[in-house]
């Protein structure tokens, strides 16, 4: 199932199929490379690897990737550009100065946008 992430400890296993591709498309989660072999996303830590499979590869189509595997991104997206420019516009309407209103969207949009992603991400993990 997506998601669900299997431990290969190093100590037991040196492990890397033949044909995986580093790559930086996916979340690092702090591990020290990430490589992808067709739906497989690999990250190699110090002292393991994580592997899980994603429903759609993202080097083929990033954004069916993102829709299915990485909901949370795009909802964070969609909530920084509707939260900043919202809040930027009736920033403009109160007569602050330019550089106050361009700073405080973009304040908003950062919020908005860690908001909406933080939030689809317990959302989702809660689902699965």
């Amino acid at each position: 199932m997506p998601g669900d992430e299997i431990v290969v400890p190093k100590e037991l296993r040196e492990f890397m199929l033949e044909g995986a591709e580093e790559t930086f498309l996916g979340k690092k989660n702090g591990a020290n490379k990430q490589y992808r072999y067709g739906n497989l996303h690999i990250r190699e830590y110090d002292d393991k690897f994580l592997v899980h499979t994603d429903k759609i590869d993202p080097r083929k189509d990033p954004l069916g990737h993102l829709v299915f595997d990485a909901p949370e991104v795009l909802v964070g997206l969609a909530c920084a550009i509707f939260g900043g420019s919202q809040i930027g516009k009736s920033l403009i309407n109160t007569n602050k100065s330019k550089k106050s209103s361009i700073s405080s969207g973009l304040l908003s949009s950062i919020i908005a946008g860690y908001i909406g992603y933080t939030s689809t991400k317990k959302i989702k993990n809660y689902l699965e």
